[in-house]
Formats: C-alpha cells, structure tokens, sequence
C-alpha cells in the first residue's frame, strides 16, 4: 500500500519503510508525526483519490534526525561596473521514516505522542 501525502508544499509517494526528505518539521529524533494531508491512496483494490484529500486517511512516521541540505551560492555580477553580490544558503530539511499509512480514522501505533505536521 503506497500513500501520495502533501507537506511543506511539496507532494510525496511513500510506502511503509520509505525514508523521506521533507521540509524542517517540529519535534525531536524519535518522535512520531503523523501526516494528514493524504492526496492519493493506493492499496489492494482501486485507488482512492482526495478531492482535495481522502478522508480518514493519515500516514504515520518517525523523525530521524535534522539536518542541512547543500550548499547554494547565488553570485550576481554586473559587467564593467564593478558591482557584485555574492550569497550562500542552506535549507534546513528533516529525516522521516514512515512506519504505517492509516486509512479509517486509525491513530498511529507508535509509543511517542503524536504531532499533526502540515
């Protein structure tokens, strides 16, 4: 069973035992999350589709770590005017493992408490 879930504005397909970049999410390693915003879900049967989300459905998953993705450098040079602007970033991202896609209102069956991520 596979799950299309909706976080950070970005879309996902993940599957249980996926492991996921998303987005900086609230909580410490080891917590659970547990993702609402559930567009697609695929099973033994014919797909559920959300119209904008399926309802009851939810996906459940355990931070593993945060961490910083790569380095961006953004130069701007203007030509014969001695003029440049040079800048760096790096995204903070956070790990997820899924453990479970839920369907029919089911609560997660991990030990930690629960937080809604959107």
């Amino acid at each position: 069973m596979f799950a299309v879930i909706k976080t950070g504005g970005k879309q996902y397909s993940v599957a249980a035992e996926d492991t996921i970049t998303v987005m900086t999410l609230e909580g410490a390693p080891g917590d659970i999350v547990t993702f609402d915003n559930v567009l697609l879900l695929s099973g033994d049967g014919e797909p559920a589709l959300g119209a904008p989300f399926v309802e009851g459905a939810s996906v459940a998953g355990q931070i593993v770590e945060h961490k910083r993705g790569p380095k961006v450098i953004s130069f701007k040079k203007r030509r014969r005017q001695n003029s440049k602007r040079k800048r760096g970033h790096r995204q903070d991202l956070t790990l997820v493992r899924i453990t479970e896609v839920l369907t029919g209102g089911a609560k997660p069956s991990g030990h930690a408490e629960a937080a809604t991520a959107e």
